[in-house]
């Protein structure tokens, strides 16, 4: 059994899947396409918004968790799409839980901009 690379080698490594994982979310996913846009104008805004450091903290971090959500998501569609194409239930329901998973992270960062901005 050949070593994996350790140390720097195998962080650098890391670093270049995880360039890749996000290169292929845009290309590939238009709905995180438009959540990246819709984040680059709202993380200004809650720069400029947030009273204190931690409320913009808190408001760009809800953004960040609806990309986490949708690249989670998208990564679960294309294994039960590579797994085969006719219907199947359980596919279906992966496929729909992933898409609550978005929902959720969407509502979660609705409620803390809510929040922070009218409390």
């Amino acid at each position: 059994m050949k070593p994996g690379k350790t140390g720097i080698a195998r962080i650098i490594a890391a670093a270049g899947y995880s360039w890749q994982g996000l290169s292929a979310a845009y290309q590939h996913e238009a709905a995180f396409r438009q959540e990246l846009i819709l984040g680059l104008f709202l993380v200004p805004l809650a720069i400029w918004l947030g009273v204190t450091g931690l409320e913009s903290a808190l408001m760009i971090a809800s953004l960040f968790v609806i990309l986490i959500a949708e690249i989670i998501n998208s990564a679960l569609e294309a294994v039960v799409d590579r797994i085969g194409s006719e219907h199947h239930e359980l596919s279906g329901r992966a496929k729909d839980m992933g898409s609550a998973a978005v929902f959720l992270a969407m509502v979660n960062a609705a409620v803390v901009w809510i929040f922070i901005l009218f409390t």
